[in-house]
Parts: C-alpha cells; structure tokens; sequence
C-alpha cells in the first residue's frame, strides 16, 4: 500500500485500513475505513505515486511531449496571428495571446491529465516529486520530453504560418524587472499547483488556465516555464525571447519554484480532506499492529 497517494496528500501508509479496487478503465479508487469499520472517507480517488501508472512510463511520456507541443503551438501560434491581424496595436496582440493560450492550456489539462498527469512543465514536475507524487527517475523523463515537445511546438506553429520553422530570436527580456516578473509568475504557478492538486484537484485546471491568462496581464512576461523560456528562443516573432537571456529567465523560475514550494509545505503541513470552505485538517491515524 505505500505506492499509493489519497488525493488529499496524506500517504495511504498512515491509514488504518484501505479498500482499494483498480480497473484499467476507471483507475483506482478506495474506501478509507477507521479502526470499526466504518468508512472515514468514502471513495477517496487514490492515484499511484507516478500519478497515472496504470499507463505505461512511454506512454505517459509520450502523452507528456504531446501535450506540452500543443502548449507551445497556442502560445506561438496566437502570437503569430495576433500580432498579423493587430495592425500593430500589441494591446489587442497579447489580448489574442493570453485568451488562446489560456483556453488552451484549460482544455490541455483536461485531455492530459489523465494519461500524463499534464504538467507541461518541468517546475511543476519538480514540485510534484518533492511532494513524493512521482519519482525523480520518472520526473527526469518528464523534464527531458517537456523541452523536446516545447522545441517541436514552436516549429509546428511557425510552419502553420508560414514561418521559418526554427529562427532564434532577436526578442531581449534581459532587465532585472523582467527577472523578478518571472519570479513571481512561477511562485504563483507553482502555489496553484501545490494548493489545488491536493485540495482543489477538481478544479485545478480551470485555476491555473485562468491564473496563465492573467499573467499574461499583470506580469510583463509570464513564461513561468524553462521548457517553454527554451523553446521561445527558437521563434522571432510577437512571443520569442533571445537565447542569451534565456539562462536568467530559468534562473528566475527555478527561484520563484523553490520559494513557493517553501511557503506553501509551512502553509500546508498537514493533508486535508475536503475540496470546499470547510475543509479540515485530518490526522493520520495509527496503524494496527
């Protein structure tokens, strides 16, 4: 039982007593029951420690690469026709971009999550493994076909519109203030996911699509990705950013990660039950002997 993960976060390993049934269709789900019988939390979904294993890792992996190569395909490829049909006002240009690649990123978590778990992000997959959800073998896949389906997402769309497939960008994004943006829009990020996948988890993907689009607003940058920072790199056009001030960019996202998986294990040291207002702190039971 210690491969399994309750949804809220707490181990399957400090409850007393879990009635699990696994069907390759539906999943796995179980009946958490206290020391009488009697079920403490009716039907918890449980999901493996690698999130989705009931798929193959190459499977998953290749769910992965698809779906962040979509990602990218609607944050270029809105860019692209944003900034065309604009007339060069880039208000109504980033307007185009954030709305797409939200909705997008909405339906993407949707149609991913579960075959992947839809990270799309390796920041978000580095959150998930310290919070014990997958492991780091796995998450080291993760990262490595994020970059290569962001890298092929970025071609795809440019040859959509008739752009060079791969040209690197003469973009620069290299100020300190643009540095800090990048760090707040990935602490943000990071937070949602933290929060939402354990106590929120029905709707995690509708928070952070909207929490993406509004980024896009009150942040001057909102990449909060290295996959995506990387792969934008290799577009000049209305979304690219020169390879040169790709590094400070990472280094900045990694940063705003860290932190927030900081802050947010100290607000959340314990797992909760409960997805509403009224959610309750539970403690882990002991084990018979």
């Amino acid at each position: 039982m210690d491969n399994v993960r309750c949804k809220t976060g707490l181990p399957a390993s400090t409850r007393t007593k879990f009635d699990v049934d696994v069907d390759a269709d539906a999943g796995a789900s179980a009946t958490v029951r206290d020391e009488t019988g009697a079920p403490e939390c009716p039907m918890i979904a449980v999901l493996p420690v690698s999130s989705v294993s009931v798929f193959p890792l190459h499977r998953r992996l290749a769910a992965e690469a698809l779906g962040t190569a979509f990602l990218l395909i609607a944050i270029v490829g809105s860019g692209i026709l944003g900034d065309r049909l604009s007339g060069g006002n880039t208000a109504i240009a980033l307007l185009a971009n954030s709305l797409a690649t939200a909705a997008t990123l909405y339906a993407l978590i949707e149609w991913f999550a579960p075959l992947s778990g839809a990270h799309f992000n390796p920041l978000v997959t580095a959150a998930t493994t310290v919070r014990g959800d997958i492991e780091p073998r796995v998450a080291m896949a993760y990262a490595l076909v994020q970059f290569v389906g962001a890298l092929i997402g970025v071609g795809v769309a440019a040859a959509m519109f008739g752009s060079p497939v791969f040209a690197l960008s003469t973009q620069a994004r290299d100020t300190p203030s643009l540095l800090f943006s990048e760090f707040i829009s990935t602490f943000g990020l990071v937070g949602v996911v933290w929060v939402c996948g354990q106590m929120r988890p029905s709707s995690a993907a509708a928070v952070v699509a909207a929490y993406i689009g509004g980024s896009f607003w009150f942040t001057p940058t909102g990449f909060a990705n290295p996959a995506v920072s990387f792969a934008r790199a290799f577009t000049d056009t209305f979304s690219g950013i020169r390879l040169a001030d790709v590094p400070g960019f990472i280094a900045a996202e990694v940063s705003g990660a860290v932190a927030a998986v900081l802050v947010f294990r100290w607000l959340m040291p314990e797992a909760y039950v409960g997805a509403g207002a009224e959610a309750a702190p539970v403690k882990p039971l002991s084990r018979k002997a």
